[in-house]
């Protein structure tokens, strides 16, 4: 019953990544009346809302099952993209990313385990690539269907967002538990699994290391490269033509697995995070449209085969049976850092974007510092 559920997650990954505006999602906000600040505050009260939900949460989840709090945070995820589809000015977009809070920090670890105890553990990190690649599959054809037909049509693109959202929602009900029952029954004491947990050599740096460049990444693909582009003077048609190359690349990950068993996890560690930072001080200094396409691409391609890498690692390193909860004490550690970043990168992007290139350049190379003294302290992959 349970092999049921990578197929499952894998399509309801697909119609969540189908997000219509995704392309323009900066642009849509500015048009209903945000500044960039206002829009990296909403983004900060979002994890910081998230983070102190995420343990209460993961606690939760780990007892009453993996299966209900997906469903219920799935019907949630859909109620967010309704008032996203209606939302103008502050007060909207911020009510949909409180909403949204609630359903991050509930899917947080919990959509990931599901599929971790799936399937063998040995098969954890290609099944990962396997579903953030129909994940990126998704935003693909949503880009594909924006720049083609949506164009410039804001509200019909958060409109067909909210119909994928409804179906992935329905299809979150034909999940099967993966959690024993009396796993979820038992007690343990929080204190005691937070010192077990982050008594893990490596994984403080691991977090921290995931959450620099995962927030940096972010802020370049979804905020800063529509900047970008509208300071190389490209059309609004170009950005989504744009998009669609970046998301493409968002498609390799199924070879992190390969790429990883070849090279190993330290120099694909090391090797994605230097060439994000190498992209991201370029970004600093071209004016040239398809040079910065060219680097916003690569840094995708470099975030689809890092994840599956680091969301294994993280996986293969927790010890306890509360793995809903571990992952949200990592969600935790790592939003405390990712508050001040969302705060900082963009209302930095408000005064001057290549200043903002060369920090998440600077910020990538120190994550890529931190990844190499996981490798270090970590007794998995030192024994």
């Amino acid at each position: 019953m349970q092999k049921k559920n990578i197929p499952l997650l894998c399509v309801i990954t697909f119609l969540q990544g189908m997000v219509f505006y995704a392309s323009v999602a900066t642009l849509y906000r500015e048009a209903a009346g945000l500044s960039m600040l206002q829009i990296g505050t909403i983004e900060a009260v979002n994890l910081a809302l998230s983070m102190a939900l995420e343990v209460p949460w993961g606690w939760l989840a780990d007892r009453i099952g993996y299966r209900r709090t997906m469903i219920a945070c799935n019907v949630l995820f859909l109620v967010t993209k309704v008032i996203f589809w209606q939302a103008e000015g502050f007060a909207g977009f911020l009510a949909e990313r409180v909403l949204l809070a609630v359903v991050l920090s509930g899917l947080s670890g919990v959509d990931s385990s599901m599929l971790y105890l799936s399937a063998p553990p040995e098969k954890n990190q290609k099944y990962e690539g396997w579903c953030q690649a129909v994940g990126e599959a998704g935003v693909l054809l949503s880009g594909l269907v924006y720049t083609v037909f949506l164009s410039g049509q804001y509200r019909a693109a958060a409109l067909w967002t909210m119909i994928a959202y409804g179906l992935a929602a329905v299809l979150t009900f034909f999940l099967a538990e993966v959690k024993p029952e009396e796993e979820c029954q038992q007690k343990r004491s929080m204190l005691a699994l937070v010192k077990e947990h982050f008594r893990v050599p490596g994984m403080i740096q691991l977090v921290l290391c995931c959450t620099l460049a995962g927030e940096t990444m972010q802020c370049m693909m979804v905020f800063f490269n529509q900047k970008l582009y509208v300071r190389c003077g490209m059309s609004d048609r170009m950005i989504g033509a744009a998009f669609l190359v970046m998301t493409l690349a968002g498609l390799c990950g199924p070879l992190s697995h390969r790429i990883t068993k070849r090279l190993g996890q330290k120099r694909m560690g090391l090797g994605l995070l230097l060439t994000t930072a190498l992209c991201a001080g370029a970004l600093a200094v071209t004016t040239s449209g398809l040079l910065s396409v060219m680097l916003i691409t690569v840094i995708s391609a470099a975030g689809a085969l890092i994840s599956p890498l680091t969301g294994s690692m993280q996986n293969e390193m927790i010890k306890t049976p509360d793995r809903a909860t571990a992952m949200s004490l990592n969600a935790i550690v790592g939003g405390s850092l990712a508050v001040p970043m969302e705060l900082g990168l963009n209302g930095m992007a408000d005064v001057s974007i290549p200043w903002t290139m060369v920090l998440c350049a600077v910020l990538c190379a120190v994550s890529a510092v931190l990844y190499s003294r996981t490798m270090k302290r970590s007794a998995v992959w030192n024994s």
